[in-house]
């Protein structure tokens, strides 16, 4: 099914054996896997976090890594990928800011992939100031968006107003982080003050009638990341995720990757979740990949081309009477982006054998 991913944050998107390769190149340490089923904080993840960035050393890094993430994605089915960086975690190693968007942008060239230029929730706003003018420079040359990511409880959103307002006066797509620890009231305020058209997260939005009002009012995406939450805590476990409270409020819900190298999840993975552990329905997987697309920054005709083949999708799957058509889920070991079972297998989901049946003839955009 054609979608898109619109949360992928650069270092996270790294695959694992691209990480081990740059970190042995330079003699640096890799970071430990986050513990399986355990609590952790927002610290120990920001350590892992850093170690892995830490290995990319060039401009090449940079762009390899977002050759290889489009690459991963669009055998997932994207057809369109948003990745997130914030230049200014970059800027020493490669010498100032716009060398590090050139690399990125280098490395999106393909025309699949569109770029979010981040600031950070923790960094001065002036700093975003000036991320946000540097984004704005780059509108209309591979750029689509202007976010604040990392922790939104160490920022004030009264202080990133002018950020914002500059990236969307130049026409980019603001997409801040919010409703990961903050309650409703700061994913309501990123709209209403920031201007937000996709919200990074959101889930704290789904306890709270009035934003889901605002956001379906609005159209306001929540880029929505299942596999990241648990360990946090911010949910329970998988199936706590409020994803059938946003969909029955109407508010678009786009389903993203965030960080694949330390969740191990990719772009399938996340809507195999949304089937088989939210209980989403073919029309409500087909809603959320149109959401996907009409929330991104993606042109036109790509736009128009997905949404058509989401729409032949479902219909597909509507002949098929259920047939579930895959490209062989991976398993938690694997290397997020590449399929593991045969291109061209499917399973009925009421079959007890999970025995292979004939593809229809949309498989290849499964």
């Amino acid at each position: 099914m054609p979608k898109t991913n619109l949360h992928l944050h650069l270092t996270g998107s790294m695959r694992p054996e691209t990480l081990t390769e740059l970190a042995d190149r330079d003699g640096l340490p890799l970071p430990e896997p986050l513990p399986t089923g355990a609590l952790h904080g927002w610290a120990a993840f920001q350590r892992r976090y850093d170690l892995a960035r830490a290995a990319l050393r060039t401009a090449g890094d940079l762009s390899r890594v977002v050759a290889e993430a489009t690459a991963d994605n669009v055998a997932d089915g994207a057809g369109w990928v948003e990745i997130q960086v914030d230049p200014t975690t970059y800027a020493d190693r490669l010498g100032g800011l716009e060398p590090v968007v050139e690399a990125v942008l280098a490395g999106a060239a393909g025309g699949r992939t569109g770029v979010v230029l981040a600031a950070s929730w923790a960094g001065p706003p002036a700093q975003a100031d000036r991320v946000a003018r540097l984004a704005a420079r780059y509108a209309g040359h591979g750029v689509v968006g202007f976010g604040l990511s990392n922790d939104e409880r160490r920022g004030r959103i009264a202080d990133f107003v002018p950020a914002m307002r500059t990236a969307t006066e130049a026409g980019l797509l603001a997409v801040p982080h919010s409703g990961f620890y903050e309650p409703a009231w700061h994913v309501r305020d990123c709209v209403t003050l920031l201007g937000a058209h996709r919200v990074g997260h959101g889930l704290t939005a789904a306890a709270d009638p009035a934003t889901l009002d605002l956001l379906a009012g609005r159209a306001v995406a929540m880029e929505v990341c299942p596999s990241s939450y648990p360990p946090f805590g911010v949910t329970t476990g998988l199936a706590a995720t409020p994803l059938r409270a946003l969909l029955t409020a109407g508010v678009p819900v786009a389903l993203g990757t965030d960080d694949p190298l330390l969740f191990g999840t990719n772009l399938l993975d996340q809507y195999v979740l949304a089937r088989d552990v939210l209980g989403c329905t073919d029309a409500e997987l087909a809603t959320l990949a149109r959401s996907s697309v009409e929330a991104s920054g993606a042109p036109p005709e790509i736009r128009t081309t997905m949404l058509a083949g989401v729409a032949e999708w479902l219909g597909g799957m509507d002949q098929d009477s259920g047939s579930v058509c895959y490209i062989g889920a991976p398993s938690a070991k694997a290397r997020p982006g590449v399929p593991q079972g045969g291109p061209d297998r499917c399973s009925t989901r009421t079959s007890s054998t999970n025995s292979p049946t004939t593809c229809p003839s949309w498989v290849s955009r499964c």
